[in-house]
């Protein structure tokens, strides 16, 4: 039985890995998937300031309060760069960081800084100004996958991330890539996160799905996660 902390992307909450959650628990694993402030059930707890480190405080205090350890740390989409900050601060309680198509910081980068001379982190920039009192990012398209989805705050693209310590880089890690994802302009981080974490030699596994695995792909998801968990 393993313990398995899964860090949800942007714009979502732990709602959206509701299913692949279940798969694990009825493996016998103990699963836990909070909600960052300012987004699902906890929105309206988001405020200007709300940032990369508010939510990297969510997942600390988490550990601390359920007083977790040898933790399996999951990160989909955004929630990389999270569970990054997260074992920068405790990787004596982590087994193991696992990346969901995750967007992986470098010291002193940002998520936006991932993007280069794209155009994207300025287009979000715009629609937070536009429609979202300059605080917050409402979701980019009019078709979303989930009615549920709700306004990301900005700054948890814009704070760059410290990762510095020694301990941290002697970690397992795994990268999840899911290769059905397309073309987007904010899934070409991700190619080439994939890559670099073949080259440096991380487990890694391929999902021929799209970038929401646990949407479309949630029993699969859960048996990939049970089978990172057993080495």
């Amino acid at each position: 039985m393993a313990t398995f902390v899964i860090c949800h992307g942007a714009w979502d909450g732990g709602w959206f890995w509701k299913e692949p959650a279940s798969e694990l628990q009825k493996l016998g694993h103990v699963v836990y998937r909070p909600t960052f402030t300012g987004l699902g059930e906890r929105k309206h707890l988001g405020t200007p300031n709300t940032n990369l480190e508010t939510h990297i405080e969510d997942i600390l205090n988490l550990f601390e309060f359920e007083q977790l350890d040898h933790v399996f740390l999951v990160g989909h989409s955004y929630g990389g760069t999270v569970i990054t900050g997260v074992a920068e601060r405790i990787p004596e309680k982590i087994q193991r960081l696992v990346y969901i198509d995750g967007y992986v910081l470098e010291d002193g980068q940002s998520m936006a800084d991932l993007f280069g001379d794209s155009p994207l982190p300025d287009q979000l920039k715009t629609l937070s100004e536009v429609y979202g009192d300059g605080w917050e990012v409402p979701f980019p398209s009019e078709q979303r996958y989930d009615s549920r989805v709700s306004a990301q705050p900005l700054q948890t693209f814009l704070q760059r991330l410290e990762v510095k310590n020694p301990q941290t880089k002697q970690l397992p890690r795994t990268y999840i890539a899911c290769t059905e994802r397309g073309e987007a302009p904010q899934y070409g981080p991700i190619a080439k996160i994939a890559e670099r974490a073949k080259v440096l030699g991380w487990q890694y596994f391929e999902l021929l799905t799209g970038h929401n695995p646990n949407l479309t792909m949630p029993r699969e998801t859960g048996l990939l996660l049970d089978r990172v968990s057993k080495g």
